[in-house]
């Protein structure tokens, strides 16, 4: 009897977590099939030390790699760009390895991220950026070759 109220504990808990694992569930928003970050793309550290590839589906999930880190994610993505050229992008990731990224850091499930993102003309790479505005960008991915969704 001692245990009842560890127990009742224990259990409003594991509801609690259910119902924000319910609340949290993000259903992926299609985009188009000719969307130009529809693909696979790859980022190689300059020094050779470490790999991240991004596989976008038009079905609005993505998997990305990231040193031993693999994550799936739901991701939103504006269908054109802004008038400099950046479209907005959401990305919730809903599972992970619990490995370590790229940057030694481990990315837990329900992180969501807003970044902007430039494409170049020809369409074989793009920058990601914290904001719309090119002070504010920290990554350049290319298209990966022999890559389909």
């Amino acid at each position: 009897m001692k245990d009842l109220p560890r127990r009742g504990v224990a259990f409003c808990a594991l509801l609690l977590a259910a119902a924000i694992a319910t609340a949290q569930t993000v259903k992926p928003h299609r985009i188009a099939r000719d969307h130009p970050i529809v693909g696979s793309w790859a980022y190689a550290a300059p020094d050779g030390s470490c790999m991240e590839t991004y596989l976008f589906r038009p079905d609005g999930t993505s998997v990305t790699t990231s040193g031993a880190e693999i994550s799936e994610t739901v991701f939103e993505i504006a269908a054109k760009p802004d008038p400099n050229g950046f479209y907005k992008w959401t990305d919730r990731v809903v599972k992970d390895n619990g490995k370590e990224d790229c940057a030694g850091e481990v990315t837990a499930a329900g992180k969501v991220v807003t970044n902007y993102v430039l494409f170049s003309p020809a369409g074989d790479e793009f920058i990601v950026c914290a904001q719309p505005a090119l002070d504010a960008c920290f990554l350049r991915l290319r298209r990966a070759q022999g890559a389909s969704v």
